[in-house]
């Protein structure tokens, strides 16, 4: 399927690793132009270098003026910015009977406030152009909150709802919003909670992994390009009616509709 990508600028926050790395592999695969977004230096640029066409910001998005330096930097080194894919490191494990307005503030600046900022910088020029496209990665935290995880519950959903609003208030200007909620998808992150959780409960890693397993209907974690594939079709021209949506990408994980 012909996706209609090549030659488009998709700027990807957070995309030296984890999930955000698997969706600048898809979309740069599908023939764009990618921005590579991240903290290390020597990690932009091997994965810019990695890509068939791709260049590499250096930045820290919870820094002041980011959101803009960052789009600056993108627009200069490779022109107006088609896709955004909004993607951040996740906040600490934490329970609700422990979570504090400090938290609940830092979960904000995180996971919202600098995303918000991102989109306002590249949206105008994507409406005026009358095409383009902003995804973000969520977590299935935000149809069924994760209880380890409040301080993710509570910003991915406040981002969530931003992104829900937006889409309507977009759509026909040709520009669409979603949102791409992954399960247990096997990055690093995710080794992280799992060892977090077997030493929480005093279990092995491997025991901890195989019951988490064994709760997907598929029976296994994802792979992260199975993720990346459809960050990349959202991306596309051949998803052009499809917005203000949440799909997620779990194994049957949510057992909600």
């Amino acid at each position: 399927m012909e996706l209609g990508l090549n030659g488009k600028v998709a700027l990807v926050l957070g995309s030296t690793s984890g999930l955000g790395r698997a969706s600048a592999e898809a979309l740069a695969a599908e023939g764009a132009h990618v921005v590579v977004v991240g903290r290390r230096a020597d990690l932009v640029e091997q994965l810019a270098g990695s890509l068939p066409s791709a260049h590499g910001v250096v930045a820290d998005l919870t820094e002041e003026g980011a959101p803009a330096r960052i789009v600056a930097e993108a627009r200069e080194a490779a022109g107006e910015v088609d896709v955004l894919v909004l993607n951040g490191g996740g906040p600490p494990p934490g329970t609700a009977d422990d979570f504090t307005a400090d938290h609940a503030q830092a979960a904000v600046d995180l996971l919202l406030k600098q995303h918000v900022a991102l989109v306002g910088e590249v949206l105008p020029g994507m409406r005026s152009r009358g095409w383009g496209r902003v995804l973000a990665v969520g977590s299935s935290g935000v149809q069924q909150p994760i209880p380890t995880l409040t301080a993710s519950n509570v910003g991915r959903a406040a981002l969530a709802a931003y992104l829900k609003t937006l889409a309507g208030a977009v759509a026909a200007d040709g520009v669409t919003v979603n949102m791409v909620l992954p399960g247990r998808i096997a990055t690093d992150r995710l080794a992280s909670l799992d060892q977090a959780a077997a030493d929480r409960t005093g279990r092995s890693v491997e025991d901890t992994q195989a019951a988490s397993q064994a709760a997907i209907p598929v029976g296994r974690y994802g792979d992260p390009a199975e993720y990346g594939a459809v960050v990349a079709f959202l991306a596309s021209t051949r998803a052009a009616y499809v917005t203000g949506e949440q799909l997620r990408v779990d194994g049957g994980l949510v057992g909600g509709y």
